[in-house]
């Protein structure tokens, strides 16, 4: 039997809809409107006349983009610093959450301790950027890599969904004659597919909108990632070259914009399903 809906939950679906209406619409509204500013006029651009809708459509920015030798240069700089960065971070990661996972662990809590001290706290910039250069580092891809490698917020959510396994499997699994790292990577990390792929994504998107560590860790033009590029077209006001015509600033603009989050938008689909579950499960302790 269909159990009878009162109108006052009825009222709140319909708010409900609503909201969340208007909430894709406010979402959705920028990436329409920047995937619309740059493929129209430049002077439509400038003058305020595109809202929403493309004006005069033409693809020209797309085209200066395309034909420059940089962008590509930057883009192959971009993805290899975010594959690395990423496959290293869990690496890391795993390797690190997983013997904090366990009670067995002498000088569990302090390690922990240590740990969420970073969180509060951190050497600063300065330090950063001295270690960085003492160990020769600079105009490397370490240099954007290794300072980062591993989050501590990103620790311990491995380390809870570790916790959260059951013991069984990996006991089953000494008594066959696993050690540590055959139990870690034989059992521990196929399970563990959710949670990987979740840091994995923050890493990722964290890493490929990343320009800060290039900016002052780089100072080889054919080392700069996509977003030092970007950032010289938004920011320093210059077109791809650095000069000539800027006739096709402001298109020029949201074209960069849009080649450099597609790539990363057009990931997350595939591995929604393991998102979602990954960032349910990696904060609940069994």
């Amino acid at each position: 039997m269909k159990k009878q809906e009162s109108f006052a939950s009825k009222l709140f679906d319909v708010f409900n809809i609503l909201f969340m209406i208007v909430l894709i619409m406010v979402m959705a509204y920028p990436m329409v409107y920047v995937f619309s500013a740059s493929i129209s006029n430049n002077a439509m651009v400038a003058s305020g006349a595109v809202l929403l809708w493309p004006k005069k459509i033409t693809l020209i920015a797309y085209e200066q983009l395309i034909y420059n030798p940089d962008l590509w240069m930057s883009y192959w700089n971009t993805i290899r610093y975010t594959f690395l960065h990423t496959l290293l971070t869990l690496i890391a990661t795993s390797a690190m959450a997983y013997p904090l996972a366990k009670r067995w662990l002498p000088g569990r809590r302090v390690i922990l301790l240590m740990a969420a001290f970073t969180l509060l706290f951190s050497g600063g910039m300065i330090p950063t950027f001295l270690i960085v250069q003492k160990l020769g580092m600079l105009d490397t891809i370490w240099a954007i890599v290794l300072p980062s490698l591993i989050s501590t917020w990103y620790l311990f959510i491995m380390r809870t969904f570790f916790e959260a396994l059951p013991e069984e499997l990996e006991d089953a699994a000494a008594i066959d004659g696993c050690g540590s790292m055959q139990i870690l990577v034989r059992i521990v990390l196929p399970l563990s597919v959710p949670v990987m792929v979740t840091i994995g994504l923050f890493t990722a998107v964290n890493q490929w909108n990343s320009f800060f560590s290039a900016l002052i860790y780089l100072n080889d033009r054919e080392m700069y990632p996509l977003q030092i590029m970007m950032r010289n077209i938004l920011i320093a006001g210059t077109n791809v070259q650095g000069e000539g015509d800027l006739t096709h600033l402001e298109t020029l603009k949201y074209a960069m914009i849009m080649i450099g989050t597609l790539p990363i938008l057009c990931v997350y689909p595939f591995i929604q399903k393991y998102f979602v579950q990954g960032t349910m499960i990696g904060g609940i302790k069994g």
